[in-house]
C-alpha cells in the first residue's frame, strides 16, 4: 500500500499587518485552491446568469443600482472580482457589453465551463488581472461592479478606487458590495454567538491565516463605515448612496457568518453606489 499522504495543517488565524503584495499573493493563491469548493457551495444559489449582490440576496434585476435594466444595453461594462462571471453574463444577456475580471485564473476557468454550457447567446471577455492595475484605457467603461470582489481583500482600496475611476467615462457610475463593517465586531458565526460583541470595531488590524512558514495564505482587510466613505471621495469619485440590505423572509439559508437570525438584527452587507464626476 502507498504511504499516507499527511494533511497539510490548517492555517493559523490571526491579525497583522499585510501589505499590497502580500494580500495580493494570498488572494490569488486561496481562490485558486478554494474556487473549486466555492462555486460547488454557493453556485446553484449565484445561478448562471443572476446578479446576485449579497448573501441577503438582493437582486440587480429588482434593486436596480446600475441604473434602470433597460438602460443597460449598449453600455461597456466592467466587472471587477467576477469569480465565475455570473453577473457578467446577466449583464451581457440585458444588452450590455461587459468585461469579466478577477484575480484568480482558477475562478475564471468555472467561468468558461459554465460559459460552455450557457444557452444564452452573448459570450463574456474574461481578463485576468490584479484590480490595483487595470490593463484597460482610460475612459473605457460606461459602468463598473464588484458584488464582493477584491475590495475586501486589498490592502490600498483608495489605489484600485482611482483605477476604477480612471477606466471609467465622465458620469459613468462604479457600484460595490463588501461586508458591513459592522461585522467585524461581532464573530463570524450565524447563530447565537455570532451575536456578541467580541472585538473594537476600529481596530483596522488585518485579518490574517497563515502556514507554518508565517506566510499569508488568505488576508482580509477591515475599514469603517468613515474609512469607506474617505476612500471613496479620496480617490474622486462621488457617493450617491449606500445600500444596507435587510435579510428577506424568503432566504433560509446560512453563508459562512450570514444567516437568517444575524440577518434579522445587524446588517451584513454594505452596497456602495460612487459616481464619476
Amino acid at each position: 500500500m502507498p504511504p499516507e499522504v499527511p494533511e497539510a495543517p490548517e492555517p493559523e488565524a490571526t491579525r497583522r499587518a499585510a501589505d499590497v503584495t502580500e494580500s495580493s499573493r494570498a488572494s490569488r493563491g486561496w481562490w485558486d485552491r478554494n474556487a473549486d469548493d466555492y462555486q460547488r457551495e454557493h453556485g446553484t444559489f449565484l445561478g448562471d446568469d443572476r446578479f446576485v449582490w449579497c448573501p441577503e440576496g438582493l437582486d440587480e434585476v429588482e434593486a436596480e443600482l446600475l441604473g434602470p435594466v433597460e438602460s443597460l444595453k449598449g453600455l461597456d461594462v466592467l466587472e471587477i472580482g467576477a469569480g465565475a462571471a455570473q453577473c457578467s453574463r446577466w449583464l451581457a444577456a440585458q444588452g450590455a457589453r461587459p468585461v469579466a475580471l478577477d484575480l484568480s485564473h482558477r475562478q475564471l476557468q468555472h467561468a468558461r465551463r459554465i460559459a460552455a454550457d450557457y444557452t444564452g447567446s452573448a459570450s463574456v471577455p474574461l481578463v485576468q488581472a490584479d484590480a490595483g492595475t487595470l490593463p484597460f484605457a482610460d475612459g473605457s467603461f460606461d459602468l463598473a461592479c464588484s458584488a464582493y470582489g477584491a475590495l475586501p481583500f486589498v490592502a490600498d482600496p483608495v489605489r484600485v478606487l482611482r483605477e476604477v475611476r480612471r477606466v471609467l467615462r465622465p458620469g459613468g457610475r462604479f457600484v460595490f458590495s463588501v461586508t458591513h463593517p459592522i461585522r467585524w465586531a461581532f464573530p463570524d458565526e450565524p447563530g447565537p454567538e455570532g451575536l456578541s460583541v467580541s472585538a473594537s470595531y476600529f481596530d483596522r488590524t488585518p485579518y490574517v491565516e497563515q502556514d507554518e512558514q508565517g506566510r499569508a495564505v488568505y488576508v482580509e482587510h477591515h475599514r469603517t463605515v468613515g474609512d469607506r466613505v474617505r476612500d471613496v471621495v479620496g480617490a474622486g469619485l462621488r457617493l450617491v448612496d449606500l445600500v444596507e440590505p435587510e435579510w428577506p423572509e424568503w432566504n433560509t439559508q446560512e453563508w459562512g457568518g450570514w444567516s437568517p437570525l444575524r440577518g434579522s438584527l445587524i446588517p451584513g452587507t454594505a452596497i456602495f453606489v460612487c459616481e464619476r464626476d
